[in-house]
């Protein structure tokens, strides 16, 4: 069973300074579909300085930015800060791992999204972890 007890999620003013600090998102599952909840919140994010980088492999552009088919093909010039979570449960550690491979600093898994293993390996590798939460809604609260 995965629980949210299992990892330690940022204090709020850390939360808030390392949203300051990030410069460049990679939205893993961003539909080009504008109705789709990662749509809306990775325009935000967009509308808010941060530079998007998509990652899908059935899309080439979405929000007007070369879309990857996976964290790993990313072009290695792009320093990826964070990297938002908006697939299932089950296709989340692959995720991690490459967020980890490619040097993130933290991982958002999206409202819903909790894969508390994922979460651990990813606090070992010294990512910040945020889990079963909303990055529009908390940098609306946070930074905004």
């Amino acid at each position: 069973m995965t629980t949210l007890a299992q990892f330690s999620m940022p204090a709020p003013l850390d939360l808030a300074k390392l949203l300051r600090e990030t410069k460049t998102i990679a939205v893993v599952g961003l539909s080009p579909n504008s109705s789709r909840p990662s749509h809306r919140v990775a325009s935000y994010l967009q509308e808010q300085g941060y530079r998007i980088v998509p990652v899908n492999p059935n899309c080439r552009e979405v929000l007007g930015e070369t879309a990857f088919p996976s964290l790993l093909q990313a072009p290695k010039e792009i320093t990826i800060d964070l990297v938002n979570i908006f697939r299932r449960p089950d296709a989340v550690l692959h995720i991690v791992e490459e967020a980890i491979q490619i040097g993130a600093r933290g991982i958002w898994m999206q409202e819903g999204v909790i894969h508390s293993m994922a979460a651990q390996m990813a606090e070992r590798a010294g990512l910040w972890v945020v889990m079963d939460r909303c990055l529009m809604i908390d940098h609306r609260y946070y930074v905004s």
